[in-house]
């Protein structure tokens, strides 16, 4: 006996088959998928007390994310397009400027944002660049996951240690009045353990822990003191040690211009390593990630991916996977994997000048098998399999930008958007209906994103960073300062 039969769709299921069903169905029963297949069999073979119509919608696994931070969504846009003033506002509002309250509004906000897009599965960097993380206390990660956990979307959230020297100012404003804090490496890494052993593997597997490590390029062999980079790199092996003992995905973020060679160096690659960006990586670097099953989360939106190539072509033609990532919801880009499909596909073959690098399914792959493979994952999601995880999202094909009804599977690629996802099945619990989310009420969450936003900005002064700049109409370029991020 099923629990909930999701008929009458086009079922697109990226099973080992890659089968498309123009009449197909699913069967759940409790967390897990009993059944898929044509519409009639599963009918014939099995009862269910729900049932979803699935007519003139695709049917497939729900998209997962594979690089974002946490924090960003109240970011948004500040500084207008200033990317060095948008770091900024991170970097402050991330250690001396943010509260509890602040990480679960924004957890809130995006989680319902990748929920509306049918993003059923997300990393989540706790912090922005490679190195602000907030690990000084585990009531930020706390408020974090609880914030997560409320929406009712899969997260992996990851945590570490910022770059060295240590220690690190951080601010807490418990009471209404800022109080300053000396923040060493072992405190940060006591907030980890204490983050994993609370939240790992909770809620039926829908919240795992993830640990991370600034990521070392060759010029801070040029800037760092000798004694400051040994130690960065001993922290490097350990956090990396611990993850590999734990069973954890070991993260890095901005990966490029020889950094990959570096981490081989360090002995930190390996299939249970999660590479973010890998832009400009040589010949070599490629051959480091296939040989030692490194894998890459690439986010064609970034601008990371503007000031330099992640050479994902190459990289897959090795035999490296590659997994696809939004780099979250700001300062230019949003949750919606559709729209990095599209990017994704664009990016590489203006590259090559050519449009046959990339096919949509292999996009769709990325942000689905591929990244539930990356996230080590791909046994309990990532597919439409019975025995996995029913993590489903139903995207609506009756709209004009996806019809005639042919091809869908081309379609949903190449036309869908995030906004088209009707319904989204978590754990095999409906979590949104109808384009609404049913487990939260969403303008709750939306006040409560403005009210924190409101408040950091007050806290840290800076509301000049909220106004519309000057090169915003009629300039041709809006800055002549750009920071990677």
């Amino acid at each position: 006996m099923a629990d909930i039969l999701i008929t009458g769709g086009v079922l697109i299921p990226v099973d080992p088959q890659r089968r498309i069903l123009q009449d197909g169905a699913v069967a759940i029963a409790g967390d897990r998928i009993l059944a898929v297949g044509p519409t009639a069999e599963v009918v014939a073979a099995h009862d269910a007390p729900t049932r979803i119509d699935a007519r003139g919608k695709a049917v497939l696994p729900g998209l997962i994310d594979g690089h974002a931070h946490a924090g960003h969504g109240l970011i948004k846009t500040m500084g207008g397009g200033r990317s060095d003033l948008w770091y900024k506002a991170c970097e402050s509002a991330y250690t001396v400027g943010s509260t509890p309250e602040f990480w679960h509004a924004e957890a809130q906000l995006a989680a319902l944002e990748r929920l509306r897009f049918g993003v059923t599965t997300g990393v989540s960097l706790l912090g922005g660049g490679d190195s602000v993380m907030r690990t000084d206390d585990p009531a930020y990660g706390n408020a974090h996951c609880g914030g997560v956990e409320a929406v009712g979307t899969r997260s992996v959230v990851a945590i570490g240690p910022t770059r060295p020297p240590h220690p690190r100012t951080y601010a807490d404003w418990s009471g209404g009045e800022r109080r300053d804090k000396a923040v060493d490496y072992d405190r940060q890494m006591q907030t980890c353990e204490s983050l994993i052993a609370r939240w790992h593997g909770s809620y039926g597997g829908r919240l795992h822990m993830a640990l991370l490590t600034p990521t070392l390029r060759p010029e801070h062999r040029e800037s760092m003191p000798a004694a400051e980079l040994r130690e960065a790199e001993r922290q490097a092996r350990e956090v990396h040690a611990l993850a590999v003992a734990r069973g954890l995905v070991f993260t890095q973020d901005g990966h490029g211009r020889g950094s990959v060679k570096m981490a081989h160096e360090l002995g930190i690659l390996g299939p249970e390593t999660l590479l973010s960006h890998a832009t400009d990586l040589t010949d070599e670097e490629i051959g480091l990630c296939a040989e030692t099953g490194a894998r890459i989360a690439h986010n064609p939106s970034a601008v990371a991916s503007i000031l330099g190539r992640c050479p994902v072509p190459e990289l897959l033609e090795a035999g490296v996977l590659v997994c696809l990532g939004s780099d979250a919801t700001a300062p230019d880009r949003s949750a919606d994997m559709f729209r990095h499909m599209q990017q994704c596909m664009h990016y590489h073959r203006t590259h090559f000048r050519d449009p046959s690098w990339l096919p949509p399914g292999k996009v769709l792959e990325m942000c689905t098998i591929d990244a539930a493979r990356a996230l080590g994952l791909d046994s309990e999601i990532g597919s439409l399999e019975p025995g996995k995880k029913a993590d489903v999202i139903l995207v609506d094909l009756r709209r004009p930008h996806l019809y005639p009804a042919n091809m869908p599977e081309f379609r949903v690629t190449y036309f869908a958007n995030g906004n088209d996802v009707h319904t989204v099945l978590v754990d095999g619990r409906v979590v949104l209906a109808d384009r609404r989310a049913i487990t939260v009420d969403e303008d709750a969450i939306l006040d409560a994103a403005q009210r924190s936003t409101e408040e950091m900005v007050d806290r840290l002064g800076l509301r000049d960073l909220l106004r519309t700049p000057a090169t915003f109409w009629n300039h041709v370029r809006a800055t002549d300062q750009v920071r990677e991020h």
